[in-house]
């Protein structure tokens, strides 16, 4: 197994594998990719990247959820 990596993940700094995209990191979290949107560094990722774009030391992970209500 990889040494792990120091990320921000929503204001929280914690560690992961390295080695990690951002889909397992949804996955692990029991996270439906369709329902979120993943900002890293302040770029949001596209959805079909999530499987690629793996996360990186230092990196700053934000996952939004948009709630409707009224």
């Amino acid at each position: 197994m990889s040494d792990p990596i120091t990320i921000t993940l929503n204001g929280k700094k914690g560690h992961v594998a390295a080695n990690t995209s951002i889909l397992s990191l949804l996955e692990k979290r029991d996270i439906r990719p369709g329902s979120v949107v993943v900002e890293v560094n302040l770029n949001i990722i596209p959805r079909d990247a999530y499987g690629l774009r793996m996360v990186a030391e230092g990196d700053t992970v934000e996952i939004l959820r948009f709630v409707g209500g009224g």
